[in-house]
């Protein structure tokens, strides 16, 4: 009997789902070229014959879905359309959007660099389609309302459990309109200041915590060393294990300690407001308050929990699922006719339109920033404007 091997394209692809996948539920670090090879059944030597290395694996793994969206928005004559291309992207290539967010920074230069040039064209696509629909909308309001729809669809990625296609589709499509529909009109700057992490001298160990939130999120775990931590806080390197026993622990304690933070004023405004439509707007005004001041955290938490140790790993995902349920509880009890399944999307839609937010920019540099986010994190929960 001959045993016939699937053609070379045919293969590619079952090592590219497998590896989206992997990258997805693991992080890309956590997972190694044997483990994919694993996956398809085949050697790691018999790998590396289609695909030269992990970075190049990766980048062939955001591809297909990259494609996607950019075929289907220059197709795209309306924001409807818009809205389709961009939810039939999310559910059908789910692992995307944490590719894109969290992974894709860890690409060579030149790919990363051409990534955010395809994103920015798909942006530009539709932020061409909205202005033709709403033809006296600001270009900038435009823009912010089109990549707010993007990661809106791209928080769908961080569901641990897939949603069921069809509906997920239409739920995300309505988002899509609601965000698009959404007027930035009187947005005034936030007279609240944005707090940041550090605020007053704090003794080494507190300034090494912030510089390594900061170093983290914004080169990656790997790429920082002892030596660049400690010249953060005018140390030598080696002085940073008199703190910390590894760069492992310092990020550890230093997630913990935002979380913390997080916890204690998002928590502490629901708690304190009457009934669950107040609690919901104080919790909601409280996150993005919160991730205006500590956007470097929300990447870190996004990028580096995997490079945890695995009881630390485990800490941070069980806080994730509390204050996740947290918010879908209270969110229910606002819109009793959402279902715990709508009401997850529509809260991680929420975290992920606001985490980005803060963290992209031109949009970051708004003086209005929070105004609009609030407005922004009220359409995808689907709940009236605040009286």
């Amino acid at each position: 009997m001959v045993v016939r091997r699937p053609p070379a394209s045919s293969r590619q692809a079952q090592i590219l789902a497998v590896a989206a996948e992997r990258f997805h539920r693991s992080g890309y670090h956590q997972v190694s070229m044997t483990e994919v090879a694993a996956g398809v059944g085949i050697t790691a030597p018999a790998l590396y014959r289609h695909f030269r290395g992990k970075p190049e694996l990766l980048d062939r793994t955001v591809r297909p879905g990259l494609d996607e969206l950019a075929d289907g928005l220059r197709a795209a004559g309306s924001t409807a359309a818009v809205g389709s291309v961009l939810a039939a992207v999310a559910v059908g290539h789910r692992p995307l959007g944490t590719l894109v967010q969290r992974d894709a920074r860890l690409l060579p230069p030149a790919r990363r660099a051409a990534l955010r040039r395809e994103l920015r064209a798909d942006a530009a696509l539709m932020t061409a389609r909205l202005r033709a629909e709403r033809p006296g909308l600001d270009r900038r309001d435009a823009e912010l309302l089109c990549w707010s729809a993007l990661s809106a669809c791209a928080g769908l990625s961080y569901q641990s459990a897939a949603p069921q296609p069809r509906r997920a589709e239409r739920l995300l499509r309505d988002l899509v309109a609601a965000v698009l529909a959404v007027s930035l009109d009187g947005t005034a700057a936030d007279p609240r200041p944005v707090v940041p992490a550090v605020v007053l001298p704090q003794p080494r160990r507190e300034e090494l915590l912030a510089a390594a939130v900061r170093l983290f999120h914004r080169r990656g775990f790997d790429n920082v060393s002892t030596d660049q931590l400690g010249a953060a806080v005018g140390i030598s390197g080696p002085s940073v294990y008199r703190h910390f026993d590894s760069k492992q622990q310092l990020l550890a304690a230093s997630l913990v300690r935002s979380r913390e933070r997080l916890w204690h004023e998002v928590a502490g405004a629901i708690a304190g407001a009457v009934g669950p439509g107040a609690a919901l707007e104080a919790g909601l005004a409280a996150y993005v308050d919160f991730a205006r001041g500590n956007a470097d955290y929300l990447g870190a938490m996004l990028s580096e929990t995997e490079r945890l140790a695995a009881p630390d790993r485990r800490a941070a995902v069980d806080f994730r699922r509390d204050f996740l349920r947290t918010w879908v509880d209270l969110l229910r009890r606002v819109r009793p006719e959402y279902d715990a399944a709508e009401a997850r999307i529509r809260v991680h839609a929420l975290f992920a339109l606001v985490n980005d937010g803060v963290r992209n920019r031109p949009a970051g540099d708004r003086a209005d920033l929070g105004d609009c986010l609030r407005r922004l994190g009220r359409a995808v929960l689907g709940v009236p404007g605040r009286p």
